[in-house]
């Protein structure tokens, strides 16, 4: 099992503090580990095979489906027990990663579009990695001018968030095969085409 970059500097001092701890008072020494476990788990990044059409960006719930600006935007909520590592939803070349500052509210909510995030630009796709009221820490892992293939790992987010794609225009709901409460897995298919 692979796991997003950073998993170690989380869960090692968790580690670290549980033997002292365990020694001093076994049950925050055993808690310790147990979260060191869980952080680890959190971090995990499996491998995944990529459907056709556009893919989901994460594991998760589909918490959003709606047009603005003329185009379908489709989010999907990542619950603590969801794999964090974000996909691209289709290929080609990034165009910008955008850090923009915000509230920290739950990311079910439909208060989470104001909540701090990350977007990254594709030809002609958008891929916006939404931090959650817990989740203060998405790391991108593109640039500009990438070139990235569709179910490519793009980066990731520490903890519960959101992942919402932005499709092309040309894309309608009719396109759709997935609808709001769906589960759904990284490199999944949401749209046809």
């Amino acid at each position: 099992m692979e796991f997003a970059p950073g998993t170690w500097r989380l869960a090692a001092p968790l580690f670290v503090a549980a033997v002292p701890a365990t020694l001093l008072f076994a049950p925050l020494g055993l808690l310790l580990f147990a979260l060191g476990v869980a952080t680890v788990l959190f971090h995990r990044d499996p491998d995944r095979p990529t459907a056709e059409g556009v893919v989901s960006p994460a594991d998760g719930t589909v918490s959003v489906v709606r047009e603005e600006d003329g185009r379908l935007r489709v989010g999907v909520f990542m619950s603590p027990l969801s794999v964090h590592v974000n996909r691209a939803p289709r290929a080609g070349r990034v165009e910008s990663v955008e850090h923009v500052p915000g509230a920290y509210k739950p990311a079910f909510s439909k208060d989470s579009d104001r909540n701090e995030r990350v977007r990254v630009e594709g030809d002609d796709w958008t891929l916006v990695l939404i931090a959650g009221w817990f989740a203060r820490r998405i790391h991108p892992y593109v640039d500009v001018d990438d070139a990235v293939e569709k179910g490519e790992r793009v980066g990731h987010i520490s903890y519960g968030s959101r992942a919402d794609v932005v499709f092309p225009p040309e894309f309608d709901r009719a396109d759709l095969v997935v609808a709001e409460g769906d589960g759904v897995r990284a490199g999944e298919t949401l749209a046809r085409r």
